[in-house]
């Protein structure tokens, strides 16, 4: 029955990915993807994070709703709960249905403590579609508490009842003495069935702090247990490759357009290391800003670790310059380019033909009964 109910619930995750997709494809400007915070304490305390403290009350239920309105009014089509810790807000399981009532995407990320049986059950019934774990090393030390061994009857439990996707988030460069955790918790990750990603450290402007020998091959080893497929891309490679590497990234930032940040006062910000930037109130951001703000330069983008703008700007790239970035991200080896069949039906449906030219009227007619069937127009 689980197995069933897992497969359900994968079937409308895709489902409201491919409105994401459509979405990000056929409306410039309009915000895709943002993070919600609904409480700034957190019940660790870890010496290298600036996103947390230790007095900060839960966001009102009723606010939080009427933000989540907000953000799919204009456009937003997955929403983050991130904190602080989310789960120390005790609605968090409200706050997860209000979201997938809109029909977004809802996403949450946490240490994990504060997980049991109950509240992995009121997720699954709340319609939760991810929780990534943050992850730093197998027990607590000086630098991290958010470590893998105390876990243990938690992850049990997340494999056995979640019926929502789970990610495993282990970050380098934050100065712990045994970089090497990584690979054990990555391993023990995939045999608990969950999917394992990898961040870079930021100082707090969001740029990479640079990473030891040590980090580096660690680094190394981890990229090359991944297996080449489709979710692959949304680890965006290229980003971490030409960072570690000490090398700039030339890219456009998307960031107060296309991803929004909502801190809990409720102000819109570039991203959890930009607060202040632009500071405007949820209720009286417009689309108007996100067209300013998206072709706004941001100086700090070149050494940026900040993934979840990442990931929005490779689907803008997909939008604006969609040949170049399948040969980025699909080219093999020998230089092929071969789609998966799922991203060439959508390539076929909302990508601009190449070279300037136009779409088959029957394409259009498709492209046409995709969209109102996705219920986006």
């Amino acid at each position: 029955m689980l197995a069933l109910r897992r497969r359900l619930a994968a079937v409308s995750r895709r489902w409201r990915e491919a409105r994401l997709f459509a979405h990000a494809m056929t409306r410039p400007y309009a915000p895709v993807v943002a993070h919600l915070i609904p409480i700034r304490r957190c019940n660790l305390a870890c010496t290298y994070c600036n996103e947390f403290d230790d007095h900060s009350p839960p966001v009102p239920l009723s606010l939080l709703q009427a933000r989540v309105d907000r953000l799919a009014a204009l456009g937003v089509r997955a929403i983050t709960l991130s904190g602080g810790e989310p789960l120390l807000h005790p609605h968090i399981a409200e706050i997860v249905a209000h979201i997938r009532g809109r029909g977004l995407l809802a996403s949450l990320i946490t240490n994990g403590y504060l997980l049991s049986q109950r509240l992995i059950e009121a997720l699954n019934d709340a319609g939760l579609d991810y929780l990534q774990l943050s992850v730093d090393n197998l027990a607590p030390d000086g630098v991290s508490m958010k470590s893998w061994r105390p876990l243990q009857p938690k992850l049990r439990w997340l494999s056995r009842q979640a019926r929502f996707a789970v990610n495993v988030n282990l970050v380098l460069g934050i100065g712990s003495p045994r970089p090497e955790d990584a690979l054990t918790i990555a391993e023990q990750a995939r045999a608990l069935g969950f999917h394992v990603t990898v961040g870079l450290a930021h100082d707090g402007w969001g740029r990479l702090r640079p990473l030891t020998d040590r980090e580096r091959a660690v680094h190394a080893r981890l990229t090359a247990l991944r297996r080449a497929s489709f979710a692959d891309f949304a680890s965006y490679g290229q980003f971490q490759q030409n960072l570690i590497a000490g090398r700039p990234n030339d890219w456009h930032c998307p960031a107060g357009a296309l991803y929004l940040y909502v801190c809990e006062r409720g102000l819109v910000h570039y991203c959890s290391q930009q607060r202040g930037r632009p500071g405007i109130p949820l209720e009286n951001y417009s689309l108007e800003d996100c067209r300013r703000e998206y072709h706004r330069t941001k100086p700090c983008a070149p050494f940026c670790t900040i993934s979840c703008v990442h990931q929005t700007a490779m689907l803008d790239q997909l939008r604006r310059q969609p040949l170049q970035a399948f040969e980025r991200w699909f080219s093999n080896s020998d230089g092929c380019t071969r789609l998966p069949v799922g991203v060439r039906v959508l390539k076929a449906l909302f990508l601009p033909p190449s070279l300037g030219g136009k779409r088959p009227r029957l394409t259009r007619f498709f492209t046409r009964l995709a969209l109102r069937a996705l219920g986006l127009r």
